[in-house]
């Protein structure tokens, strides 16, 4: 099942970057860079930090043709993607909880601490769309709106958690996922976010 929501995650994140670089102009070389990046970045920086060789996506070819295309496609559907925009907010939810819970599942069996485990499953989650956002010259989303990074946490550790207690394996990946999509979801449509923090004072 993982499987077949990545191949969803990773072609709706190629999405999300390419209109990214639409609203920065970019030509169509562009586009497809940062559908890239933001697909697959956050899988790639997991992999050089756990030491996780090969790369995932080396091994998968096919993967590059999904994002680059889905990527490019945007381009010729933009005009139409507001009426879609319910689909795809819910297809970058479930990307991003695929992506926390297949970060989390490969550092687990890379046998790292717990902690790390955590920092890896929302590395995957959300360092594509930091990437993208960086590269476009902007403030990462995920640091100043809705409750992004935090829904990753709190799949991850559900996650662990479940996985303490012994409960089966499908289980925990199924209710991490379906409490993880309902958090971010509720998010979206209440508006909940967390504290910010803004420091105007000029040091003397």
């Amino acid at each position: 099942m993982l499987t077949f929501i990545y191949l969803v995650a990773i072609a709706a994140e190629a999405m999300s970057g390419a209109l990214a670089a639409g609203r920065r102009n970019m030509d169509v070389f562009g586009v497809a860079v940062i559908a890239f990046v933001t697909a697959l970045g956050g899988g790639t920086v997991r992999d050089v930090i756990l030491g996780n060789f090969p790369i995932g996506w080396t091994q998968h070819p096919g993967y590059i043709a999904l994002v680059i295309s889905a990527g490019l496609l945007t381009v010729l559907v933009a005009p139409h993607m507001h009426r879609l925009k319910r689909l795809f907010l819910a297809l970058d939810a479930m990307g991003l909880v695929a992506f926390s819970l297949i970060g989390c599942d490969i550092a687990l069996r890379m046998n790292y601490a717990l902690p790390v485990v955590i920092m890896a499953g929302m590395i995957t989650g959300i360092f594509g769309g930091v990437l993208r956002d960086v590269l476009c010259n902007q403030m990462p989303v995920v640091f100043q709106r809705e409750l992004y990074a935090s829904v990753s946490l709190v799949v991850c550790c559900l996650f662990l958690g479940l996985r303490a207690l012994d409960v089966n394996h499908e289980l925990t990946t199924v209710l991490s996922f379906v409490v993880g999509i309902a958090m971010r979801m509720l998010a979206l449509r209440f508006g909940w976010k967390l504290p910010t923090f803004s420091y105007q004072q000029r040091w003397e």
